[in-house]
């Protein structure tokens, strides 16, 4: 192969540059060829309005596609929950390298776990998924807080805490792996009380459908269970007919292996395990209405199967009123 560089489109943010990194160091490594990251900024980035108003939907995606596009860049790595559901004819999903951790996490002051922040507590978000769980758990526990819509990189949400602005606010624990930063998480969030969004912990690495050499090697990278996860999380998304700005959570995980994993036991992904199991959540984000449901399967082989997991749950959501949850629906 020649010596010139790839060319790996990323947004600027501090994550985007490490978990862009964390990729050009492992096609490196499968290629031979040196890669270079090449920093584009998006409307997601500058805009200054909160998520919900820009319509989520693509804002950090949108200007590294048409670079990819334009032949400016030769791949382009996003996180996975901020790619729109419709994949453009004229790219293709390379690799879904393995997850990282999909939970979410609180950073608050005084090393507080959820349950004891203190009465009236305030927590930030930018996530009318988050907000729409953390205030549905807290009617359901009785617990007196209140969500605060807030934006920013992390430095600058965790600054809101330091600051004393905000009693904590919630994270993407797979975002403070990336930059190693995971210590100052003082409570992981488990599934049960905040399911993530569909596709959190996961990255997704595109490039131009017409590169066959590029897409074999970027496949390289490839964790069969990561995509089949995602493909059904995503598969939901799209079937509510909701943007990633919506508040849906999903995750599909391997019950028998769940609980070992987030425990951090080494031998959890020995077991042979056989069955999938889709979790959905749509909620109104004053936590007053949810619908919460679950289906299980056979573990997806085909990118057909796995959508058809998700469009089965999503028809069961929606016949339990999920629609009328979401404000707008986005198309």
């Amino acid at each position: 192969m020649s010596e010139k560089a790839l060319r790996l489109g990323t947004r600027r943010s501090k994550l985007a540059m490490a978990q862009s990194g964390q990729v050009a160091e492992a096609v490196r490594q499968v290629t031979g060829k040196p890669v270079e990251l090449v920093e584009i900024t998006t409307y997601g980035d500058t805009s200054r309005e909160h998520l919900a108003q820009i319509g989520g939907t693509g804002v950090f995606v949108t200007a590294l596609r048409d670079a990819l596009l334009r032949g400016e860049v030769d791949f382009a790595v996003h996180s996975l929950k901020d790619l729109p559901t419709t994949q453009p004819e004229e790219l293709v999903l390379a690799a879904v390298p393995v997850r990282e951790d999909p939970r979410d996490v609180i950073v608050a002051r005084d090393a507080l776990k959820l349950t004891d922040l203190p009465r009236g507590a305030r927590i930030g978000t930018g996530s009318p998924r988050r907000m729409a769980q953390l205030n549905a758990y807290a009617q359901a526990h009785a617990l007196d807080m209140e969500t605060v819509p807030i934006r920013g990189n992390v430095d600058t949400r965790i600054r809101y805490v330091r600051d004393g602005e905000l009693d904590a606010v919630v994270l993407a624990a797979a975002g403070l792996n990336r930059i190693g930063r995971i210590d100052e998480v003082t409570d992981f969030l488990s599934v049960d009380t905040v399911l993530p969004a569909p596709g959190q912990g996961a990255l997704a690495i595109e490039c131009a459908a017409d590169n066959a050499d590029l897409i074999a090697a970027l496949g390289e990278l490839d964790d069969p269970f990561t995509r089949a996860a995602v493909t059904a999380e995503r598969s939901l998304l799209a079937a509510l007919e909701a943007g990633c700005s919506a508040p849906v959570g999903a995750l599909a995980d391997l019950p028998p292996l769940s609980a070992p994993l987030e425990r951090g036991d080494p031998h959890a992904d020995e077991q042979i395990v056989k069955e999938m199991r889709l979790r959905g959540v749509v909620g109104t984000t004053d936590g007053t209405r949810m619908v919460q449901l679950s289906t299980t399967g056979p573990v997806p082989h085909t990118h057909e199967q796995a959508m058809a997991l998700g469009r089965e749950l999503a028809t069961e959501m929606l016949a339990q009123g999920a629609a009328g949850l979401m404000g707008e629906r986005a198309h």
